[in-house]
Order: C-alpha cells, then sequence, then structure tokens
C-alpha cells in the first residue's frame, strides 16, 4: 500500500491508533486559514470539531462554509489553499420576458444596478431598476412586461435566477418554477390562478448558499402576521394573504417552539435563539390571546423547558416558564441530533390534546409549530413522514371527507434555518400553512430578538394600550420606546404651569386637575410628545367634584380630592412605537390586557393590580436624561392607615381628622418600609402612576401632592423620601364614573369612545 510522503510512520501508526480508539488524534490547523475572514471552533481541534468560517459583511466563504474534524484527524473537505471571503453575488436579472435588462453581465455582484425595459406594447410592472443587495437579493419587486390580455390572472413574473413553465393564466392554470446553476428555490414550486384573480402563494425565489432574509423582511413576513393573529379574533377571509397564525373566538391557539443545541449550533448561537425565543413569547403575551405552549430544546433529545398539557391542566403560569427559559443553559451536549424525535413530540402532544377535548373541541385548535435548526439531524430517521402525520391530524381528513371546508389554515409550521451550513433540501419540505413564507434563512440570528420586538410597531396593533419596550440600560431614545403615553403639558397664562400627563386615546391626555388654574383657557395649553412635537389643545375638562377650597372651613387650606382632569386634543395623534396610549382602570381594553377572559368587572382588576398590603409601583421625572422613573411601594390595605396620618403634619392642614384631607380617593407612598421609596417633585404633577403588568403598561393612579417639598429648588428629579414624607395619588378606579362620563361618551361623534365595564357607575 502506498503512502504520501508527507505523512511519517509516527503519524500512519497513530491514526492507526487513533481509529481504534486507543489514541485521541487531533486536526491541525494547517492550510485551514481564509483569506479576507477568520473562523473559529466548536471544540478546539478535537475531533467532531467544526470549523466555522466568517467574512465581513457583503463576502461570504468560499468555496466552503464549514470543515469537520474526522476521528482519523483529518479535515473534512480537506484544507486547500484557496479558501476566500468572495463577494456575495445575486441572481441572474435576465429572465425578463418581452422586455430587456441593462447592463448585460456575466455576475452581479453586491452593489451592481440593473435598469428594466419593456418592449413596446407592454408596460412595466414591479421595479423599473434594482440593486444588489449585501444579502444576496435584489432590491424591490419583480419587474415583468405585460399587456391586458383578459386572463383572469396577472402575469406573475419569474423571480430572478428562476424559469417558469405555463404561460396561460386562467382559472385553475398554473405555474411552475425551477432554479437555474446553483440556487434552489424557496416558496412554493407551484402557483395557482384563483377565481378571485389572485395566485395561490407568494412568488418564490432562487436563493444562493450565502443568501439570507434580513430582520425586516422576517419582520413583515412573520411577525406582522403573528401580531394580526394575536389582535383580530375574528376569523378572516381565506384570500388574505400575509395571515399566519389564525384563531376564532371561540379557539384555542397551541405554539409548539424548538431549538437546535446541538454540536453543529453554536454556544452563542443557542443563547441568541434561546433569547429570541424569549423576546417572541413575551411580545405575544402582550396580546388578549393566551396561547398554550410546548417549548423543547433538542439533540439527541429533548429538554422540555414546557410541556403544553400543564398549561391546558392550569398547572404552570407563563411567568414560570418564561423564567425556566431564561435559566436553561447547555450542560452536557450529545453528538447526534435527532429532528423526528421533536415532531414526534409534538404529534403525541397533539394526539393528546384531542383525546382529552374530544374531536368537536379540536377542531377549534389551532397550531403553530416554529423549529430553529440547520436541519442536519443524523439519527432518527427522517422527520418528513411524522409531518404528515400531524398534518393529517389537524387537518382532520377522514372528517372532512363529507365536508368541503379545508382546514389547512388550523396549522402552520415555520422553520427558522440557523447554522453555518444549513440543509435547505432538507428543511423546506417540513413547512405548511396557508398564506405567506414560512421559511427563514437568517445570517445571523442576533437580529432576530430585534425582529420579533418589532412586533408591536405595525399599524394592526394600534388600538392596544400599554404596549411599549424594554431596555436594561436605555438611552434617551430607548426612553421613548418604554413610556410612549408620556405627555408633557405646558400651561403659559399669568401663572406658568408644567406638569406630565398620559396619553389614554388618540385624542386625550390624562393630567391633574391643580395644573390648571381659574382663567386658563385652552389656548393657553399645550402638550408636547416625544420631548418634541406639540399638539394644540381643543379643551380640557376638570372633574366636577374638584374644588381645591372645598375644606378650608375644616382646617385644609388646599383640597386635592377628585384632582383629575382630561385634556382633548385638536387633532387625533398618530399612533407608533413611540407614542400609544397607556392602559387605565375599568376598561374592557384593560381587562384584554391583564387576559381577564369573560364578563370582567372593575373591582377584578384592581384586586389583580392592586393585591398586596405593599404594593412597587412607579412614575416619572423629568431630568437632563429625558425622563427617569421613581419607584415607590403603595401602602394598601392594612398598611394605608399609618401611611395617610403623615398628613396631618403636613403645611396648611390644621384638622385633626386626617380623612378631611386624605379621602379614600388617594393612593398613599413615602417612607422607609419596606424599602425607600422616591418622593414627588412639583413638577412631576399630573403624571401617571403605573405598573407594568408583563408586556403591558397600566395606570393606576395619577401624582396628585405631598407632605414635604423636599425637591429644594429642583423642579423634579430622582429624590428619595425620609421617614415621614408621604405622596397622595388619585386612585383612578375611584374616578372611573368621571373617565367613562368623556372617554366612554358614545353619543358623540368627534373621537372614538373607550368602552368601560359594566359595573362602572355614572358621574
Amino acid at each position: 500500500m502506498a503512502i504520501s510522503v508527507h505523512w511519517s510512520w509516527i503519524t500512519v501508526i497513530s491514526c492507526f491508533l487513533c481509529m481504534g480508539g486507543e489514541v485521541r488524534c487531533e486536526c491541525t490547523e494547517d492550510n485551514v486559514q481564509i483569506k479576507g475572514g477568520h473562523y473559529n471552533l466548536t471544540k478546539q481541534l478535537q475531533r467532531s470539531s467544526i470549523l466555522v468560517y466568517h467574512c465581513p459583511e457583503g463576502r461570504y466563504p468560499y468555496p466552503y462554509l464549514t470543515r469537520l474534524c474526522q476521528p482519523n484527524g483529518t479535515w473534512k473537505p480537506a484544507p486547500k489553499d484557496n479558501q476566500e471571503c468572495k463577494i456575495v453575488e445575486c441572481p441572474d436579472p435576465n429572465v425578463l420576458v418581452n422586455g430587456n435588462v441593462f447592463p448585460p453581465q456575466m455576475n452581479y455582484l453586491v452593489g451592481n444596478k440593473t435598469m428594466y425595459e419593456c418592449y413596446s406594447g407592454y408596460t412595466l410592472r414591479g421595479s423599473s431598476s434594482r440593486v444588489c443587495l449585501k444579502n444576496g437579493k435584489w432590491s424591490g419587486s419583480t419587474p415583468i412586461c405585460s399587456r391586458d390580455s383578459g386572463d383572469n390572472c396577472a402575469d406573475p413574473g419569474i423571480p430572478a435566477g428562476a424559469s417558469r413553465t405555463g404561460n396561460i393564466f386562467g382559472i385553475d392554470d398554473s405555474v411552475k418554477y425551477t432554479c437555474k446553476d446553483k440556487l434552489f428555490l424557496v416558496g412554493s414550486r407551484e402557483r395557482v390562478c384563483q377565481e378571485n384573480g389572485h395566485w395561490t402563494a407568494k412568488e418564490p425565489a432562487c436563493y444562493y448558499k450565502h443568501t439570507y432574509d434580513t430582520p425586516l423582511e422576517i419582520s413583515e413576513a412573520f411577525g406582522s402576521a403573528i401580531k394580526e393573529s394575536l389582535t383580530t379574533l375574528d376569523t378572516t377571509d381565506d384570500t388574505q394573504e400575509g395571515r399566519k397564525i389564525r384563531i376564532s373566538k371561540s379557539g384555542v391557539l397551541n405554539i409548539y417552539i424548538a431549538v437546535d443545541i446541538s454540536e453543529s449550533i453554536n454556544e452563542e448561537q443557542f443563547k441568541e435563539a434561546r433569547n429570541a425565543v424569549t423576546k417572541l413569547i413575551s411580545k405575544i403575551s402582550s396580546f388578549s390571546v393566551t396561547p398554550n405552549y410546548e417549548i423543547v430544546f433538542f439533540s439527541s433529545e429533548i429538554f422540555e423547558v414546557a410541556n403544553i398539557l400543564d398549561f391546558l391542566d392550569s398547572k404552570i403560569v407563563l411567568k414560570t416558564v418564561m423564567s425556566n427559559l431564561e435559566k436553561f443553559e447547555i450542560d452536557d451536549r450529545n453528538t447526534g441530533t435527532n429532528l423526528n424525535l421533536v415532531f414526534m413530540n409534538f404529534y403525541e402532544k397533539m394526539s393528546i390534546i384531542k383525546h382529552q377535548v374530544g374531536e368537536e373541541g379540536f377542531k377549534e385548535h389551532r397550531h403553530a409549530i416554529i423549529i430553529f435548526t440547520d436541519g442536519a439531524y443524523n439519527m432518527g430517521g427522517e422527520p418528513a413522514p411524522t409531518v404528515e402525520r400531524i398534518k393529517n391530524l389537524v387537518y382532520m381528513k377522514h372528517a372532512t371527507e363529507q365536508n368541503t371546508q379545508p382546514r389547512d389554515e388550523y396549522l402552520d409550521i415555520y422553520v427558522f434555518a440557523i447554522g453555518a451550513e444549513i440543509f435547505d433540501d432538507d428543511l423546506q419540505p417540513l413547512t405548511a400553512g396557508t398564506g405567506g413564507q414560512h421559511y427563514f434563512r437568517l445570517n445571523n440570528i442576533e437580529s432576530l430578538q430585534d425582529t420579533f420586538d418589532k412586533i408591536i410597531d405595525e399599524e394592526e396593533v394600534k388600538g392596544l394600550c400599554g404596549l411599549h419596550k424594554e431596555y436594561e440600560e436605555p438611552d434617551i431614545s430607548q426612553k421613548k420606546l418604554i413610556y410612549p403615553w408620556l405627555a408633557f403639558i405646558y400651561v403659559q397664562n399669568e401663572k406658568s404651569k408644567k406638569c406630565l400627563g398620559s396619553l389614554v386615546t388618540r385624542k386625550f391626555v390624562l393630567t391633574a386637575a391643580h395644573c390648571f388654574t381659574f382663567g386658563d383657557l385652552p389656548e393657553h395649553v399645550t402638550v408636547e410628545f416625544d420631548g418634541g412635537k406639540k399638539e394644540a389643545v381643543k379643551n380640557f375638562i376638570l372633574h366636577t367634584k374638584y374644588n381645591i377650597s372645598a375644606k378650608s372651613k375644616e382646617g385644609v387650606d388646599e383640597f386635592y380630592d377628585y384632582d383629575v382632569a382630561l385634556i382633548e386634543l385638536m387633532d387625533y395623534v398618530n399612533i407608533s412605537s413611540e407614542l400609544r396610549p397607556i392602559c387605565i382602570p375599568c376598561t374592557q381594553q384593560t381587562s384584554d390586557a391583564l387576559r381577564l377572559v369573560g364578563q370582567s368587572t372593575c373591582r377584578q382588576q384592581e384586586e389583580l393590580l392592586l393585591p398586596n398590603n405593599y404594593e412597587p409601583l412607579s412614575f416619572l421625572t423629568k431630568t437632563s436624561n429625558f425622563v427617569d422613573e421613581k419607584h415607590v411601594n403603595a401602602k394598601l390595605h392594612e398598611k394605608r392607615e399609618e401611611c395617610i396620618k403623615q398628613a396631618l403634619n403636613a403645611p396648611g392642614i390644621r384638622t385633626t381628622n386626617v380623612e378631611d384631607a386624605v379621602t379614600d380617593n388617594f393612593l398613599c407612598t413615602g417612607g422607609l418600609y419596606p424599602y425607600r421609596d422616591h418622593i414627588a417633585c412639583t413638577g412631576d404633577s399630573g403624571g401617571a402612576v403605573f405598573k407594568n403588568y408583563e408586556e403591558r403598561t397600566i395606570q393606576v393612579a395619577l401624582v396628585s401632592w405631598g407632605t414635604k417639598n423636599l425637591c429644594g429648588t429642583q423642579p423634579s428629579g430622582r429624590v428619595e423620601s425620609d421617614l415621614t414624607s408621604r405622596d397622595f395619588h388619585i386612585n383612578l378606579f375611584r374616578v372611573a364614573p368621571f373617565l367613562k362620563s368623556i372617554l366612554g361618551n358614545k353619543i358623540q361623534d368627534d373621537y372614538e369612545p373607550l368602552t368601560f365595564l359594566k359595573d362602572v357607575g355614572d358621574v
């Protein structure tokens, strides 16, 4: 047997021993370098270690993306000197029928621009010019040269890099796509012309191995569809594209999530995937729909974080699942990957659910499966047959033989392809669902958290109150996303005043009545959002029972009971991620945010939001850093009486009866127990006293008055309480009838009213 001269006899003997398991052979770093990039190793140079190449944006590793260290100490594929970071190429755009593409080129690289022109008699649809982007895709949309031919459907065009069969576009006619050269098809290979003049499915695309989907594309194709599903509980027209997870008013939504933690997925990718899943679940929890979750991590076996059967049996709450998810770490990864085991687990859980709820009940269950993997399974067999079993179970084909109504919309399977080298041909057939895209190819998973974070930014959720974002160490721009309801109120009259307020509808701002004095008119008032945009005021309405001198004879110089006012803006504000309403008590919108099912009550909301003797709450204060959050503990129930006694020591209070100054309409904060509270300053007046309930912000009170001025000359800022200082905040649950009389007024056409709960009386 001839042995290469590059091997010494010692190397040969060592490797023979290695293959027998007696000596551990390691790979070397000879000739594995990449020109213009770098690499990392999953297990250093040990056997089964994966070498992963990395290139700057706009370039990709060529000719190989990864190498595997084999038991005999050699790399597969074998190292060569020509490994480099090659500039990204886009698919050939010269597929335009009845038109020309300029300039003609052999290859189209990042930054190349193309122009499109139709022959005489043809009209251009789509983009007239496109640019090759860093992710290997063309900007804009597919150019199509067409003319009115009387067909039922318009010419669907040909994506760059593709070829199409089928040129007749009547009802039930179909077109089929294939990709050229080294490209592969993402999306449906076939589209059919429907009676409504629309093609089934979305336009497919041809990808290179270096092509990936951007966060914006994923957000539009996946995130916005989930938002729509979670905020619209009615069933929709089957022809509507983009809707991905559907649920009816009487339906149940089951979400199954699996994250690949095999060796081919590195530690950083695992953490990013785990964080992305956490972000996705937290955003879904913002909405009124409450899904059941099955969450697993997998390699050769399954590590279960949440069992969907526990949700159905009410044995677990989402908060516990979120905590378990955040804590989950990889202790010891197995070398194998069993993707089929994941689908078998989901199939078994669905079967148990069907058995528990019965066939009729199971018809109301929608199922969404979300998989994060590179598709490199090496044990357990192919998952495709198990996916078919899942489809048969959900589609109830035996039950629909007499029923012409298809059940395709009851199952969605999404695949997020992550990893250094992705097995697209194995993964794409595993997707399922009607409507838009179900297969997403990620260059890196770090951006996926931001993608899921954008779920709350779209137009479909503009009616939802209390939505916000969260950041650990926010800058000024991020604070606007944390407190998107914050309003700055300026009154410019004989006596100027500055207050805070909160946007409670697109037309109204809630603040304190004492921010206004006799003689103030709407034209004296300006409301500012985002620290910049100013809104004119149409009117402001004080509570009818507010009277600052009402108790002067009882020894209370300034009486702040019913210290609440509503400012009506001249125009509707435009809702965005930086400007949206806060939730207020005793409305149906807040019941939805709290996920109170059935006919809820105002009392239920209060018991849920203010249950404890010491209830942590927050309010804002203006600072050089835009605003800062102050933290307090409301003293409630049997702890309230001791708290309000300090009001008798406030300037201007001569009564010995504390209830003359502090009625049941106030919450009390301040002091040193159980923690040292922050104290309110003059500029904090009218601001929201709020509580974050999971992903929603609920205002429970507003800043009214205090016993001590500990802020000195500072109009605002983070100032702490002393032993006897107290602040009193108008409890919004106690003034709900006033809020209802304005915000819930249905006998007017000037603004859209809120829906208040039935147990809220009239003023």
